[in-house]
């Protein structure tokens, strides 16, 4: 690939951070770096890096541009492991994202995981934005709602997780525990501040109750989870997680039309390497467990 060289130096650059670091993993004097750094901005005619005394940060073109670079570089050096007969082994760096809200379930995965596979590296990454991988940005997003429609993604279901209507007991010893829907007149509610959300649970409460009854709003599942606990109002909580607190009351039990379905969100070109199929059998192996999924 024509200034292959060029595109490697500068994605160990934003890897590391410094033209030194850079220079001792590529084995080149740190010269070598800031020329090939300057010759592919000269060649591409945008800056991919902005410069300051602790180093270099990439900007925005260069943060596509190198996203781009590491997918190539992961796949290169899959292809180089195959071919020297190494493809068994499982190593180095896996990114995973997902929403926040389902962290806790994640979590034990990756460390059992880590702990079955210890050279490998876990970056586990929760925003509410979709993280782009065809950039590479993530080997495994574990996505809520309707699946993604790029054709170069693989999605396979994972999960469909439960979910009830719970309030604090200091709430219902203040205003009663409401019987069904019916009764929601004079009740208080916890519910996401999201006009827009993929959770069919916050879509039937702002359906449901008048949206001066939200007396709680929040962008967070576990803000909204602790105001729930607090008693600010009846609100909506997975059911693995609610379960089993003797502070909460259960005030409607799960509905299928309440719950999260989750996929599990691959592209195509990682998708066969053997660190990736590793995780998936291992995150498949270990959702059969997970409470209060279907």
């Amino acid at each position: 690939m024509e200034n292959w060289d060029e595109i490697r130096t500068a994605f160990q650059v934003a890897r590391l951070g410094t033209v030194s670091g850079a220079a001792e993993v590529l084995g080149v004097h740190h010269a070598t770096v800031i020329r090939h750094i300057d010759a592919l901005e000269k060649r591409l005619g945008v800056k991919l890096f902005q410069r300051h005394a602790r180093g270099y940060t990439p900007t925005e073109s260069g943060r596509d541009l190198l996203a781009v670079a590491q997918t190539t570089e992961e796949q290169f050096a899959h292809l180089v492991s195959r071919i020297k007969g190494q493809g068994e082994t499982v190593s180095g760096e896996l990114v995973v994202t997902s929403i926040a809200g389902i962290a806790d379930l994640l979590t034990p995965v990756m460390v059992s995981f880590q702990e079955r596979f210890p050279e490998v590296r876990v970056r586990f990454l929760t925003d509410m934005r979709v993280f782009r991988l065809d950039y590479g940005e993530a080997h495994v997003a574990i996505r809520a709602g309707n699946g993604p429609e790029e054709p170069d993604n693989v999605v396979q279901p994972l999960v469909r997780i439960k979910a009830g209507l719970y309030a604090a007991r200091s709430y219902v010893e203040r205003f009663g525990k409401p019987a069904s829907e019916a009764e929601f007149a004079g009740h208080r509610f916890v519910c996401t501040d999201a006009e827009v959300t993929r959770a069919p649970f916050h879509r039937w409460l702002r359906a449901t109750v008048h949206p001066d009854q939200i007396a709680y709003a929040a962008t967070e599942t576990a803000a909204l989870d602790q105001a729930v606990r607090q008693g600010a109002g009846i609100g909506f909580m997975m059911s693995f997680r609610a379960s089993g607190d003797d502070s909460l009351v259960e005030v409607l039990p799960p509905r299928p039309e309440w719950e999260s379905e989750l996929r599990i969100v691959t592209h195509v070109d990682l998708h066969r390497t053997r660190k990736v199929q590793a995780f998936l059998a291992h995150l498949k192996d270990a959702a059969k467990g997970w409470k209060f999924c279907t």
